[in-house]
């Protein structure tokens, strides 16, 4: 397991008492973790030491944790090696990497999304911005923790923002390229999916809160709680997202080559238009895996094995707490 933090811990624990594990070793892990695993002392950014310690120690099978190493092709570079990884490739990271990408990539896949206009400077944006007014959402394309995110609900914010990006370079190379994005009001849903190729097996709704402050106040963070199941997610509403969201942008992967091997997680307004995704990521959302995992009842490991490696998907999601089984769906 690479990653250190809360949701790596709980991706151990479940790993844990799989039926087929045998040794169990998180790199960097923290202190709760060194419970549950072995801890090495290997950053989840440090690649070339992460792939030294996997042939060395001929890891069966690497789950990457963190969104940065598996943009920085982590998964590829273990690939190339002959080692199995949970975890898409560089090309399907990008979907988290970049902003400008993902909407590129669910403009071309027709998948329902807010309006968004790209800068690479402080000038045309602020002109833009003053052409069109607030409430925006400001956006740096790049990694930024989950905090990359700016909420401008007033014009005044909306230019602070921008200067942030451009000319404090708060978010560094993250923020040389700026998305101004349609601000959209509703309740947020976080669709999680396993991807092995052309077929997903989506997970349980989750609903999380990235706010920092009560009230939905504050700025955003990398998460400050959440929860699983979701009320406003019914079967019918979870089948359109299925359909219009998930299958889709995999489908629109797949055209364009990308082999993705891991999470494909979709975060989600529920607008009175109908549901429009807010972003991409390529990993188990924190904190929503804490949420989702402990209503599980299938083998945690034999699933991502078998994405791991391409595999069929051969098994139904079952969820404690009055869930419906969710069958694997393929890609036409």
């Amino acid at each position: 397991m690479v990653g250190g933090g809360a949701r790596e811990h709980v991706l151990v624990r479940h790993l844990g008492v799989c039926s087929r594990i045998g040794r169990l070793i998180c790199a960097p892990g923290n202190a709760g973790i060194d419970d549950d695993a072995e801890i090495v002392a290997i950053g989840a950014e440090d690649i070339p030491s992460l792939i030294a310690f996997v042939e060395r120690e001929r890891i069966d099978l690497t789950v990457v944790g963190p969104e940065a190493p598996l943009v920085a092709g982590l998964a590829d570079q273990l690939r190339d090696r002959g080692f199995a990884v949970f975890g898409p490739g560089a090309a399907g990271a990008r979907l988290e990497g970049s902003k400008a990408f993902a909407k590129e990539v669910m403009q071309a896949a027709g998948v329902p999304t807010g309006q968004a206009a790209v800068f690479t400077e402080h000038e045309p944006a602020l002109a833009f911005l003053r052409e069109h007014g607030a409430p925006v959402v400001i956006k740096a394309d790049g990694l930024a923790a989950g905090k990359g995110v700016i909420v401008a609900p007033t014009q005044e914010e909306a230019e602070a923002a921008l200067a942030e990006c451009f000319v404090a370079r708060r978010f560094g190379d993250a923020g040389k390229l700026v998305l101004v994005e349609e601000f959209l009001e509703g309740e947020e849903v976080s669709l999680l999916s396993i991807v092995s190729g052309r077929q997903v097996l989506p997970l349980a709704p989750a609903q999380d809160y990235k706010r920092a402050l009560d009230g939905d106040a504050g700025p955003n963070t990398g998460g400050m709680g959440s929860y699983s199941p979701v009320p406003a997610v019914d079967d019918a509403l979870y089948e359109e997202l299925v359909e219009r969201v998930v299958l889709q942008t995999v489908a629109e992967l797949s055209r364009r080559g990308i082999d993705f091997r891991g999470v494909l997680y979709a975060g989600l307004m529920l607008t009175a238009e109908g549901p429009k995704v807010l972003e991409f990521n390529c990993r188990f959302g924190d904190p929503e895996t804490q949420a989702l995992l402990p209503r599980l009842e299938w083998d945690l490991l034999e699933l991502l094995w078998a994405a791991a490696q391409g595999e069929t998907l051969r098994w139904v999601s079952s969820w404690r707490r009055g869930a419906t089984r969710r069958p694997v769906r393929r890609v036409t």
